[in-house]
């Protein structure tokens, strides 16, 4: 397991029930917190982790060796340069990638930056509605495994089901993936509705409207329709739309209060995926001419040009036509 924030954490302590796990902490500090007390309070405070066949490291070489699977649970802005520094060493196994985001510069899904640093690797994702803190917690919950491998999809899931923890398995990886990342925009403005006061119809709206957003632009770039109202994609979209353990809804919400983005970003430990790929997914939309009003207007109050309240008004503006149509 690469990286040892507040889902690597939790994904290998579960997995830790079923298999020896090594889990690569860049912080040297917490990897010594994880073997000596069995907690990591900078990401799950108050949690304590398998107390057996979980061992942390922070040398990255040191936790891959031996391995026959690689799980990476870095940030999507890190992905690339993690992997490029365990070339040399990275052993002949497949890898599956927890990050829900689209590396900036590229506009790549994780599966595709592993691809291009790691080719000859089978790759997927495992994804879905998983918040960290309650599923460590021993809260039931649902994932999805996407591969496009028949051969590896049920025996890779095994490897992270539980008695609480439900893993599915999907061959759309392009789907799932994009359902994961794309949701977190439809979070952020969720959470721009909730701070200005809206109501649960409109957070209903926006969810729906926003579903309908991912899976224009999802289907659009290969994904199938199905994935979008699974786990990954509705199932995903309800959790980080509603929940206050959501950090994208979070940043949304109190932007929609008036604080500045800066502001905002300054008080989070942890990496708001939302906050990136809002830019990405309207690039993406202008490629494959899909439009994306939604996104459009959360990007209006992250740029600054709009506050959250002058975005919801601009949105309504909007004529709305036919379900099967934008807007």
């Amino acid at each position: 397991m690469l990286g040892a924030g507040s889902w690597g954490t939790t994904v290998a302590s579960l997995v830790a029930r079923n298999t020896p796990v090594s889990l690569w902490a860049r912080n040297s500090e917490i990897a010594r917190e994880i073997n000596a007390s069995r907690t990591n309070e900078r990401y799950l405070p108050g949690a304590v982790l398998a107390a057996r066949n979980l061992r942390a490291y922070s040398s990255m070489e040191e936790a891959l060796k031996n391995a026959s699977l690689v799980v990476v649970a870095v940030p999507s802005q890190g992905v690339r340069r993690v992997l490029q520094a365990a070339t040399d060493f990275f052993p002949n196994t497949p890898v599956i990638s927890l990050t829900k985001g689209l590396e900036k510069e590229s506009g790549l899904r994780m599966t595709q930056v592993i691809d291009q640093v790691l080719p000859g690797h089978p790759t997927g994702i495992l994804t879905g509605p998983n918040l960290a803190s309650e599923i460590i917690s021993g809260m039931a919950a649902a994932a999805v495994l996407a591969i496009d491998d028949n051969d590896l999809s049920e025996p890779l899931a095994e490897v992270f089901r539980t008695k609480r923890f439900r893993v599915y398995t999907n061959t759309d990886v392009v789907g799932c993936e994009l359902s994961g990342a794309f949701k977190n925009v439809i979070a952020l403005a969720c959470g721009m509705a909730d701070g200005i006061g809206a109501g649960d119809n409109t957070r209903a709206a926006f969810i729906t409207r926003g579903l309908a957003e991912i899976t224009r632009l999802g289907m659009a770039m290969g994904g199938e329709a199905s994935s979008f109202s699974g786990l990954a994609g509705l199932g995903d979209l309800i959790t980080t739309c509603t929940s206050n353990k959501s950090r994208n809804h979070y940043v949304g919400e109190q932007l929609g209060k008036g604080r500045p983005l800066d502001d905002v970003m300054g008080d989070m430990r942890m990496v708001v995926e939302g906050v990136t790929t809002t830019r990405i997914m309207l690039t993406l939309g202008e490629k494959y001419s899909v439009d994306l009003p939604i996104a459009r207007q959360v990007e209006s109050v992250l740029s600054g040009t709009y506050k959250a309240y002058q975005a919801f008004v601009d949105y309504l503006r909007h004529r709305p036509g036919s379900e099967d149509e934008p807007g």
